[in-house]
């Protein structure tokens, strides 16, 4: 109030000239009570039935008509059946009362359009448009109401983008604490009871009051986001069923009873050069039980079954989907015409200022009306070079573990303590494994950062684009970061080791890391089950409760320091409801909540041969998830704005894409990282008597001690010959130490596989996807049925207007035929003066908005679609209309 800054005047008539077009615009406009000198001023923002039915027409929003029809009811088995179900399910249904309501009645839905207002089933004004509708249509006038005189911007984002103003959002509903009346409960009370507390954990979301509250975007994220959850429940025990059957034959399997084995005596060469000594192969015996219970016939059966299964979610989800459009009416939904966003508005003023410039001396010129890849080409050259650095970065660190790995088993080998030296593989593990996930989440927070950053210097011009391009960055940079260390272990470590007497070394002193003796696999489901359930714990408790509770109390801390006038003022009187919406946290989009759970999605699927558990916990993390998130949204958060979506977007193909990389992925597991197939090999191609008895020796290879470079040796020589690991010659053969033949059978049966497995789960899921429809048969029928119905009130209608107009003629030609006769019952200049023709939808009475003009007034009126000008000129005709003067434009 009275600024002295410059700046601030600016704002101040940049701010007056957009509240008066607001007003003329027809919104009302109302303001605090009290003078403030310091602090924030708020203004509440209004919308009468006219400028909310006037925007549902030019949004084409859908509402319900009178006419409905009976939905089917099902016969026989079917009616039993589902009778049986809801009864089940009563216990787990949320308490809110539209959902109880059992009504097989379906009302028809419609474009909303002034001109058939008699058509609708507005039994209220105040009530006709939900929460949701509201505040979209009132936030669509904010984005395009311009300020031109001003300030040459478009829109309440641009405006807030200046610092004109701090912030708009639509308010909550009151607030979320129950008032101990249930049948006076809003709806934020109604979420907040049957959806946002931990205590609601075992019922279903109440996904139509969601969209309801928070529009169709994220009632569609929490409807993902359940239907997800509820098949991650198969999963999870189809997963427990694979890992019980590990449990029970882990005592009959041939291999790790051979491991076992102190009989056998098997020398294996030393893990490291003169430090390590010669040790006994039996001593790997719990890692190679452990092994089992991951690496065994009924991982294989568990893989093609998630590969199916993430086919058979993307199609569950497709029909969920579209039931959810049905119900909510979005079914034939067009894309609206987004509005540019701030940075692209002022980078192309800047541009046609210079062109403006250009053109006083160059007359020949002409201005651009839009940005050009020439524009945005430093922010594509800053992209592509920031995301190959930010892959340097990943790399270097997954390298950096490996390094840390490699030192500390030397380091720990050499140490004379006999415990310390029996447990350095799990020691490393462990702690490598720790390191790992701390990396990654340190790195996903500044990768996150980084893709918005390099996403604003694309200068994308609409709110979707840029959400778009930031979520494939943000993916891309997060997918790398948090599955290299993963796809390390999987198909690079161990693999490029060598052999006794001929190491691959880095820094001319460290021997590359080797897998354990029962094999890599292990250490993968060790990997993968630490990060995914670090990243879950960590990411649920600290980032997502924790970060969002100190940045609240370190924002109150920072206002009562600044503003300590006002909060004393405020102490004497009750907070009105938009200054305790003010104090909560603003909604930042729903693209970090997606994106954790994609992460999860790739764990759950990409790798889920070696961790058979990892849907139980996903399931268990979701759980809380949905809560936690519920509790965030109804609680935390200012209430977003209500945003109309048909899908999920870019979401659906990056978990299609993930789904169909999955099966590549698991088949190079199965092949490459477990024994699955070496076990095959040797059963039906080595062995004697087609068991596994021997396939122990059948893997080890033969090394002459003798043959080791000179001090690299261990100082013990009662051993000749040791054992490794691979599938070599002899040192007594003709070719030493040189891949045998059973080395490329095994590699052929690999590569035999992986082209098997995945063309067999390709054609099965190609299957699941045919058999399973897009659309659920009953909403397919119930769309035909209603576009039929639709059509026979239209043409009802118009064979109505066709009998009116018959009518008419024919009473003006007996009108004519009687020239000199006075007793007309309806005379032309008292149709005129008895109900102009713009009342037609002006009047409050939506029976008498298409039914009560006078047949002379139809009559000499042509038709036409322009309902829009009706208002106009009611508008400029009737200076006593409170509301023509709220619909004028």
């Amino acid at each position: 109030m009275g600024p002295t800054d410059p700046a601030e005047g600016e704002k101040l008539l940049i701010r007056e000239e957009f509240e008066a077009n607001l007003r003329e615009a027809g919104l009302e406009m109302e303001r605090d009570n009290e003078h403030k000198v310091h602090g924030q001023g708020f203004i509440r923002v209004h919308a009468p039935w006219q400028v909310l039915s006037r925007e549902a027409e030019f949004l084409k929003i859908k509402v319900p008509t009178k006419k409905s029809y009976e939905l089917k009811e099902d016969k026989g088995l079917s009616a039993t059946m589902s009778s049986v179900w809801r009864k089940l399910n009563q216990p787990f249904q949320p308490s809110v009362p539209q959902m109880h309501q059992q009504n097989r009645t379906k009302f028809l839905s419609h474009s909303f359009s002034r001109d058939k207002l008699h058509l609708y089933n507005i039994e209220s004004k105040d009530t006709f448009f939900d929460n949701a509708t509201r505040s979209r249509i009132v936030y669509e006038i904010l984005r395009r109401t311009a300020c031109t005189r001003t300030c040459q911007t478009m829109g309440i984002t641009t405006l807030i983008a200046k610092g004109v103003y701090d912030s708009a959002f639509p308010l909550h509903d009151g607030d979320f604490k129950d008032n101990g009346q249930p049948d006076g409960r809003n709806e934020r009370q109604l979420l907040h009871d049957e959806w946002a507390r931990y205590g609601a954990f075992y019922k279903y979301q109440p996904v139509d009051l969601i969209r309801k509250y928070f529009g169709e975007k994220i009632g569609l994220y929490f409807a993902w986001l359940g239907a997800y959850t509820q098949l991650l429940a198969l999963a999870s025990l189809v997963g427990i069923i694979v890992f019980l059957y590990g449990c029970f034959t882990i005592d009959t399997n041939v291999p790790s009873l051979e491991m076992c084995d102190e009989k056998q005596n098997f020398t294996m060469c030393p893990l490291c050069d003169r430090a390590c000594d010669y040790w006994h192969l039996s001593t790997a015996c719990g890692t190679a039980r452990a092994s089992h219970l991951f690496d065994n016939p009924a991982t294989v059966f568990f893989a093609i079954f998630m590969s199916l299964w993430a086919v058979m979610f993307l199609e569950h989800w497709k029909r969920r989907q579209n039931s959810l459009n049905y119900s909510w009416n979005m079914t034939g939904m067009e894309e609206e015409e987004e509005h540019p966003r701030p940075k692209y508005e002022t980078i192309l003023l800047q541009k046609r200022q210079r062109k403006r410039r250009n053109r006083k001396k160059n007359k020949s010129e002409t201005g651009d009306e839009k940005l050009t890849w020439r524009d945005r080409m430093p922010g594509y050259f800053i992209n592509i070079s920031s995301i190959l650095l930010m892959f340097g970065v990943t790399f270097a660190a997954v390298f950096g573990v490996i390094v840390y790995r490699i030192t500390i088993s030397a380091l720990l080998a050499m140490s004379p303590d006999p415990q310390i030296k029996s447990n350095v593989r799990v020691t490393v593990t462990a702690t490598a494994v720790i390191i790992n996930l701390v990396v990654i989440l340190i790195l996903d927070e500044i990768y996150g950062s980084v893709a918005a950053w390099l996403t604003e210097l694309e200068i994308p011009k609409t709110e979707t684009n840029f959400e778009e391009r930031l979520i494939l960055k943000a993916f891309l940079l997060k997918f790398m970061n948090a599955y290299a260390p993963i796809f390390y272990v999987a198909f690079f470590k161990g693999r490029f080791a060598g052999r006794p007497g001929d190491y691959v070394y880095i820094f001319n002193d460290y021997r590359m890391e080797e897998c354990a003796p029962g094999g890599c696999l292990i250490e993968l489901c060790i990997q993968l089950s630490i990060i995914m359930l670090g990243k879950q714990l960590i990411q649920n408790n600290v980032f997502e409760i924790a970060i969002p509770k100190l940045k609240k109390l370190f924002r109150s801390l920072k206002d009562k320091k600044m503003l300590p006038e006002e909060n004393v003022e405020h102490t004497g009187r009750t907070l009105r409801q938009w200054h305790l919406d003010y104090n909560l946290e603003p909604f930042d989009g729903l693209t970090p909540e997606y994106m954790e759970m994609i992460i999860q999605f790739g764990f759950v699927s990409l790798f889920v041969a070696s961790f058979p558990l990892a849907p139980l916990f996903a399931l268990l993390n979701n759980i809380i998830e949905i809560r936690l998130d519920a509790k965030k949204f109804v609680t935390e958060l200012r209430r977003p704005d209500a945003v109309r979506a048909k899908d999920i977007g870019i979401w659906y193909n990056i978990l299609s894409g993930m789904g169909k990389f999955s099966v590549i992925i698991n088949a190079f597991v199965i092949s490459f990282t477990s024994d699955f197939i070496p076990r095959l090999v040797y059963q039906y191609m080595y062995s004697e008597t087609g068991t596994m008895n021997g396939f122990i020796d059948h893997t080890l290879s033969y090394f002459n001690v003798s043959h080791f470079k000179e001090g690299t040796a261990p100082a013990s020589s009662a051993v000749t010959m040791c054992r490794y690991k691979d599938y070599r010659e002899p040192p007594w053969s003709a070719e030493p130490y040189q891949f045998s033949k059973q080395y490329w059978s095994v590699l052929a049966a690999r590569l035999a596989f992986v082209i098997l497995f995945q063309n067999l789960v390709m054609f099965m899921g190609l299957l699941v996807a045919w058999v399973i429809p897009d659309v659920p048969k009953n909403i397919s029928e119930q769309l035909k049925r209603e576009k039929t119905l639709l059509v026979d009130v239209f043409m009802n209608e118009e064979k109505e207007k066709l009998q009116l107009i018959q009518s008419l003629f024919s009473k003006e030609g007996a009108h004519h035929r009687q020239p000199h006769s006075h007793q007309s019952p309806l005379p032309q200049d008292t149709s005129e003066t008895q109900l102009p023709l713009p009342h037609l939808a002006q009047t409050d009475d939506p029976v008498a908005a298409g039914g009560t003009i006078p047949l002379s007034a139809r009559s000499r009126t042509r038709p036409r679609a322009a309902s829009f000008s009706q208002f106009t000129r009611q508008a400029s005709t009737s200076p006593h209309s409170e509301a023509g003067r709220h619909t004028a434009v």
